[in-house]
């Protein structure tokens, strides 16, 4: 392997340590290498706070500061060149007199998209791009997805028996997922801006869609009950996270409970454009049958995550929705469940 991809390899690995946190920005990791020995690194901890690079510069020992100037910085992210939140990551290079920089992949975002590596070059400093470029852009997919296709990046996820049964026929509740596998579906929602349902499964499920059982950001809890049937009671409306409710009546906005008027002729593009509106970069749909074959037939979707129980079979029950134009990554098995990750082959 060559000495830059070891190097990227570990500004992915800390780009990571930011997921759930960094957004709407990506995650960004860096490391500042002299002679071979790593003397700093950093990650975008939160969005509005410090960038990688910011934070890898600072990290260095005050007996390494001198060390700056001659050393090699990789990024995974072309860094910033415009004033945002914080100052200009290109600036902050350059102020350190830092020779050379490494960076995995270009920005997509329309103030940087090759600004900050310009910036970089007609300072005099050498800059190798593409370094574990395909890798660099997975890890951003959220944010790549939205800044290039202009809609949110959708996971679907649904829970099915081994006869590929989503609940029971009278809607009464059943468990079909082990507490390890209710973990993991947890952990997916703390990476994601948003999570999405609709009215029936608010309705009959009355879910709280929040964390609880993970360690992470809640997201945005995204309703799309169109001709608002859904009583305040439901937890969805504790106003605990933010909550937007798709209708087709009103428009309305206390900061936490929002109402967000769409067309229902065009369900699909009206909520993606919506969501883009609102800044949300990635959607989570655990909806039942309707709402996920919904954005399957529209061929809106890039993941789907279904979790099996080998062991259950649910008699008469509700079916699972059915993907079309997709294709098997992985799977994994988790005690008596099968966690299945598939990819949309149709590119939209």
């Amino acid at each position: 392997m060559h000495q830059h991809e070891i190097y990227m390899q570990r500004c992915l690995k800390l780009a990571k340590l930011g997921g759930g946190y960094a957004a709407p920005n990506p995650m960004v990791g860096s490391v500042l290498v002299f002679e071979n020995r790593i003397i700093g690194e950093g990650y975008h901890q939160v969005y509005g706070q410090a960038h990688a690079e910011v934070n890898c510069i600072n990290s260095v020992n005050d007996e390494d500061k001198h060390l700056i100037g001659k050393s090699v910085i990789y990024v995974s992210l072309e860094p910033c060149a415009h004033f945002g939140k914080t100052p200009p990551c290109a600036d902050l290079i350059i102020e350190h007199k830092i020779k050379k920089a490494v960076i995995g992949c270009r920005d997509p975002f329309d103030q940087v998209d090759g600004k900050g590596i310009e910036k970089l070059q007609n300072a005099g400093i050498e800059v190798v791009t593409g370094v574990l470029e395909n890798e660099c852009k997975e890890l951003n997919k959220r944010f790549f997805t939205f800044h290039t296709k202009h809609r949110p990046y959708i996971i679907l996820k649904w829970a099915q028996s081994k006869n590929h049964k989503i609940a029971n026929a009278d809607f009464s509740r059943v468990l079909i997922s082990n507490a390890f596998s209710n973990r993991l579906v947890h952990r997916w929602r703390s990476e994601e801006a948003g999570i999405m349902v609709g009215t029936n499964t608010a309705l009959q499920d009355d879910p709280e869609l929040n964390t609880r059982n993970w360690t992470g950001p809640d997201p945005a809890r995204l309703i799309v009950d169109m001709n608002l049937r859904l009583p305040s009671n439901l937890k969805i409306f504790d106003r605990q996270q933010k909550t937007i409710i798709f209708n087709s009546g009103k428009n309305e906005d206390d900061g936490q409970l929002i109402y967000y008027k769409v067309n229902s002729e065009n369900l699909v593009n009206e909520l993606l454009q919506a969501c883009c509106d609102l800044k949300i970069q990635s959607v989570l749909i655990e909806g039942g049958n309707k709402l996920a074959e919904t954005f399957i037939n529209a061929h809106a979707w890039d993941e789907a995550r279904v979790i099996e129980n080998s062991e259950l079979i649910i008699d008469n029950g509700l079916r699972a929705p059915l993907l079309s134009n997709h294709q098997l990554i992985s799977s994994e098995n988790i005690l008596s469940d099968v966690v299945s990750y598939y990819k949309n082959t149709f590119q939209c």
